[in-house]
Parts: C-alpha cells; sequence; structure tokens
C-alpha cells in the first residue's frame, strides 16, 4: 500500500489541493469543505441534497494532477460512503470529461482514483 503522505514527506508528490477553489454539490453544517480538506481521518464532507453529490475542484490555471487519492470509510458511515466515485476533467464545466470511475467496494480504503492520468 503506497500512503500518500510518506510520499509527500520523501518529496515524491506534492499536495497542491490548497492551490484549487473547492465546491460542494450541497453539504450539511459543519461537514463542508473544511472537513472534507483536514487531514482527520473522523472528519469528513456529507452531502445534503439530491444526486448526485459532486466535489468540484477548480485551479486557477492549468494543472496536471499526477494522483488524486480519496479515504473512503463504509464502516465508518456507511450512508455516505460513496459506491461509485467519477474523475471528470476539463477546462470549464461544460466540457468535463469522465477520464476515471473506480468503485469503492464498501470497504474502508484509500482510492487511487488517478496515476498520471489526469493532464491538464
Amino acid at each position: 500500500n503506497i500512503d500518500p503522505k510518506q510520499l509527500e514527506r520523501t518529496g515524491t508528490v506534492r499536495e497542491i489541493g490548497s492551490q484549487a477553489v473547492w465546491s460542494l454539490s450541497s453539504c450539511k453544517p459543519g461537514f463542508g469543505v473544511d472537513q472534507l480538506r483536514d487531514d482527520n481521518l473522523e472528519t469528513y464532507w456529507q452531502s445534503d441534497g439530491s444526486q448526485p453529490h459532486l466535489v468540484n475542484i477548480q485551479f486557477r490555471r492549468k494543472t496536471t494532477v499526477k494522483m488524486l487519492c480519496i479515504y473512503a470509510d463504509y464502516k465508518s458511515d456507511e450512508s455516505y460512503t460513496p459506491s461509485k466515485i467519477s474523475v471528470r476533467v476539463g477546462n470549464n464545466f461544460h466540457n468535463l470529461q469522465e477520464i476515471r470511475v473506480r468503485n469503492t467496494d464498501h470497504v474502508t480504503v484509500i482510492i487511487y482514483v488517478c496515476g498520471g492520468c489526469c493532464g491538464g
């Protein structure tokens, strides 16, 4: 298993999420972007609306993403853990193309959605 934090400590990868603007299709109070991004496995995003539930990550300029790691813990919150994760890329919301789909398989796992696949 690859530990994304270890890769960051060794300089193999660099966390670039702070360079982006994050938005959600919906969220319950206290379960938004801050909880999604806080590096605490005890906190998380909870949607509060109809599907699809979306996390939008917009970079200010064209950015190449080499790896996207998502922690999903089905045992902690099965009703809010996605069964499928889709990654879409594009220049704006109107030309997004799906490049990867991964099933979570209802387990606790770090899902590596991209491995050099999200070119900018």
